[in-house]
């Protein structure tokens, strides 16, 4: 039903701009789309009511109905498309002169080849009569349902998996492994490499378990990588990615090269030889995955440990030189999946009302201990920031039928994943479907979710002033509060960074999306090209060695390879002329040419790949609304570019030169990564006209003239909708932003990352009247005083601070201790990293901070021999991790040493008990 409404949702307010907008229309015609529009506002009514009904209950006729009325839909927006291209000039440039001439002809001409493209009134008439036909069924399908709404992270869920530890209550069982892989004394450190595998079904927990641990202990190690494998393993993409994980900067690009396996292997044993290294390998599903994995890994390093985890238990015996290495997970137990459960439905772990204390105990006993059930139940009893009613919670007992207490089967455990999935809002049901499109395992980054949704119309708003991207950073949200996205990372601004999928979740989406022919997905075993008479829409190629025949895909609407050498070789993608988007991705991919001619395209995606140069026909695309150039081999974009109107996303290399005329392009929200390098005052000023962006982040190079100073100032200024500014100064001394200079007033994020560039003290606009909203702030200054720090203190709404003492950075010797006064109380930051700025956590007045959950400061080792030196952090009331970075300089290596247990005495002192790292 929600495939149905999400496809007739976007097409309403588009066939209204048919009828209101500025379109010469026939009078049979205009009658036409008026029908039209009446007949699928009441389909669209009557689908949402029928969502309400479980879909058992649902009468077969009613779901013959439902897809009839999304191919309609599907079917009218593919002529709404075609019909607005043409009359808006096919793509090619404009000349107003021509184009009230042009628009006439283009129109008749438009549906005169074939079946698809007969005249607008006749094509119109066809669909008018489905819709009528369909109108006379809709009657007997009047329920009642209540839509949802979006919203913010709910930070129980946020806590659940980034302190997961404490929520399963996996602390013995976290304790136990560590003890199997380093004992209770430093004797481990010379023993050989040793390989422990944690074994269990899917949703056990095992990658929580391993994540918990290695989280745990890898500050005893030199180096670490935790590395998924998954079930299809491209071996060379594990090598790979072990080795970004071990060292960032030294391998930044290697994902993008070609390396052999064996060069692979060779750089991996050098790397890790004479290093003391912890490297987890998640999800193995193969023996023979195993065997060539570990060839890598030395078994004469002393004190290095491996853990591997895996649903196999035969898999784990091949990890393991002796079965006492397994560890087998468990169910949780009774009081366990209580506190998990309490935690989760009532954010705390004491336990529920008692009125609801006899069904919640027969839900966990259908939960059968499983932790990944047991969160989706709670999730599903407690979204949208309330607790569901007594009868609510009788209802779904009763509908997870006999549960998992039985034979704990994955049949069972879909059934209860269904119900959460039934539980969705109908806007979030196809969003949720939409991520069957990538591979197990896959990091999905939340920005190139939310535009791909949108590109897709699955996010679409009937407000024209309200912003997409805010509605599907909504949905994202909400998916993750919900329990049915995993997110991964946390940004430097504090923001979910992207999601992955469960592996049972992305099972059971990949089989709704195919039930409903939402997604095709092609990865050459368990799922193949559907018999001819379907028609794909969405194609996800996930294998290289598939040939795809396109002679039967002319409806097709998203293709995104996942896969190398598969584009032009085996996909002819200039037969899909309907395409709206395009996502090569990290393709093996260096022509593009083609894409020209695809009219319809709103997202283009070449991140990552050989691309050296954009067509000029890419003026055509005038729909396209997301451009992703990064990682790309393109030095010059064509002047065409600068007629993409509605481009609403933009992401460049600092090293693209980017054509005059940027001004025109004021649709744009995000500008990512532009370099300010050889360019003319005149495109500095231009930059100044896109009053729509959000998102603006900039690299100014060396070369950088300074007359465009004030230019880059003023332009910066009239972006009043501006949320969040990067600016990277390849070196020296920032002088680019004065201090008279007037920052947007919605500024919310601010951002100087180089290490290597500074402001001589702190500017003067960085205060709450000038920034009132400023939530995130990155800043170098060539000397950090306690005054700065007073200043920036009492920014109202600062959640999270870095600042940097660059002239520390530089090794000069840190004299002062940073001492704040009392009316400095950081009311809402959450993280403060004060990186080598000598300083103490009681440099916060008593009631300050309450929120600040991460700490970073530098100590001088031989500040420990001061009279009164304080390291209490009991005042602190939410801390959760503290990382000090121990300055030996001028110290004794006692007082090194009664520095460093002062502050582990000072952690164990607090009641949280916070996670120190000393380094």
């Amino acid at each position: 039903m929600e495939i149905a409404m999400g496809a007739i949702g976007p097409l309403l307010p588009r066939l209204t701009d048919l009828l209101v907008g500025e379109f010469t229309l026939q009078k049979r015609v205009r009658k036409g789309i008026e029908s039209l529009v009446r007949e699928l506002t009441l389909m669209h009514a009557a689908l949402r009511k029928v969502a309400e009904v479980p879909p058992d209950r649902i009468d077969e006729g009613v779901k013959i109905w439902a897809e009839n009325v999304k191919e309609l839909s599907y079917q009218m927006e593919d002529i709404v498309d075609t019909f607005t291209v043409h009359v808006e000039g096919g793509g090619e440039p404009a000349n107003p002169k021509n184009r009230v001439k042009k628009l006439l002809r283009r129109t008749i001409k438009l549906f005169k080849k074939g079946k698809d493209l007969h005249s607008i009134s006749g094509a119109l008439d066809e669909v008018v009569g489905q819709a009528k036909q369909l109108a006379e069924q809709r009657q007997r399908y009047e329920f009642v349902h209540d839509t949802g709404v979006g919203s913010s992270i709910d930070p129980r869920v946020m806590a659940l998996y980034k302190d997961v530890t404490e929520l399963v209550g996996i602390e013995d069982t976290r304790d136990e492994l560590i003890n199997r892989l380093i004992g209770g004394d430093d004797d481990w450190l010379n023993h050989p490499l040793k390989t422990v595998s944690i074994v269990g079904f899917g949703g056990l927990g095992k990658t929580t378990l391993a994540k918990a641990t290695y989280d745990k202990i890898k500050v005893q190690f030199n180096c670490d990588a935790f590395v998924p494998v998954s079930q299809n393993p491209d071996v060379k993409k594990v090598f790979k990615n072990i080795l970004y994980e071990l060292d960032k900067y030294k391998y930044a690009h290697i994902r993008n090269e070609e390396w052999e396996e064996r060069h692979l292997i060779d750089e991996l044993m050098e790397f890790l030889n004479g290093k003391r290294y912890l490297i987890v390998i998640d999800d193995i599903w193969s023996g023979e995955a195993w065997e060539l994995i570990q060839c890598a890994f030395s078994k004469k390093s002393p004190g290095s440990r491996l853990i591997t985890t895996t649903r196999n238990f035969s898999v784990s015996k091949v990890c393991c030189s002796s079965e006492d290495d397994i560890y087998r997970m468990e169910p949780l137990s009774d009081d366990v999946s209580r506190r998990l459960f309490c935690k989760r439905v009532f954010s705390h772990e004491e336990g529920c009302p008692q009125e609801l204390l006899q069904v919640s105990e027969d839900i966990l006993k259908k939960c059968g201990g499983i932790p990944l059930a047991i969160i989706t139940i709670a999730s599903l009893l407690a979204n949208k920031h309330q607790i569901k009613a007594k009868h609510q919670w009788y209802a779904l007992l009763s509908s997870i039928g006999h549960g998992l207490t039985e034979d704990c089967s994955l049949e069972q455990m879909k059934k209860i994943l269904l119900f959460s999935y039934y539980d969705l809002p109908s806007y979030l049901k196809p969003c949720l479907l939409y991520l069957s499109i990538f591979p197990e395992d896959y990091k999905i980054m939340r920005d190139r979710l939310i535009w791909r949704w949108i590109s897709e119309g699955l996010v679409y708003s009937e407000k024209q002033e309200t912003s997409l991207y805010e509605i599907g950073y909504n949905y994202f949200n909400d998916l993750v509060n919900r329990s049915m996205i995993q997110p991964t990372g946390i940004d430097a601004k504090g923001n979910v960074e992207g999601c992955r999928v469960h592996d049972m979740v992305l099972d059971l989406i990949c089989s709704l999306s195919s039930e409903e022919n939402f997604v095709t997905i092609l990865d050459n075993t368990r799922r193949k090209m559907p018999h001819s008479q379907i028609k794909v829409r969405r194609l996800s190629i996930q294998n290289s060695k598939i040939y795809v025949d396109t002679t039967r895909m002319k409806h097709m609407r998203s293709v995104t390879v996942f896969s190398d050498n598969v584009v032009g070789e085996v996909l002819d993608i200039s037969r899909f002329q309907i395409l709206r988007l395009l996502d090569l991705e990290g393709c093996d991919v260096s022509d593009v040419g083609h894409v020209g001619n695809l009219l319809h395209l709103r997202y283009l995606g070449l991140r990552n790949t050989y691309v050296k140069d954009l067509p000029m026909e890419i003026g055509k695309l005038q729909f396209l609304l997301t451009l992703d150039l990064r990682g790309t081999k393109i030095k010059v974009l064509p002047l065409c570019v600068v007629q993409l109107t509605r481009l609403m996303c933009l992401y460049v290399d600092y090293g693209m030169k980017l054509p005059s005329g940027i001004g025109n392009l004021t649709s744009l929200e995000v500008l990512d990564n532009l370099g300010l390098s050889d360019v003319d005052i005149d495109f500095v000023k231009e930059l100044g006209h896109l009053t729509k962006l959000r998102v603006l982040r900039l690299v100014i190079c060396d070369d950088f003239d300074e007359s465009p100073g004030k230019a880059l100032e003023q332009s910066i200024s009239n972006i009043y909708k501006l949320d969040c500014l990067d600016v990277y100064v390849d070196d020296g001394l920032i002088s680019r932003l004065s201090k008279d200079w007037v920052p947007p007033p919605q500024l919310r994020g601010l951002a100087f990352p180089s290490v290597r560039s500074w402001f001589e003290t702190l500017p003067s606009w960085i205060n709450p009247s000038s920034l009132p909203l400023l939530s995130y702030l990155d800043i170098t200054l060539f000397k950090v005083r306690s005054e700065d720090i007073q200043l920036l203190g009492i920014l109202p709404v600062l959640c999270v601070l870095r600042v940097m003492d660059y002239s520390q950075f530089q090794g000069e010797d840190v004299v002062e201790m940073t001492v704040l006064s009392a009316g400095v109380i950081f009311p809402c930051a959450t993280e403060c990293y004060f990186y080598d700025i000598g300083a103490v956590p009681s440099m916060f007045p008593l009631g300050a901070a309450p929120r600040l959950k991460h700490l970073r400061f530098s100590f001088p080792a031989k500040w420990i021999s001061r009279e009164n030196i304080a390291l209490g952090m009991r005042h602190l009331p939410s801390l959760q991790k503290v990382v000090v970075k121990v300055i030996k300089k001028g110290a004794s290596e006692r007082e090194v040493d009664e520095a460093k247990a002062a502050l582990r005495a000072a952690a164990e002192d607090h009641p949280n008990r916070p996670v120190l790292e000393i380094w």
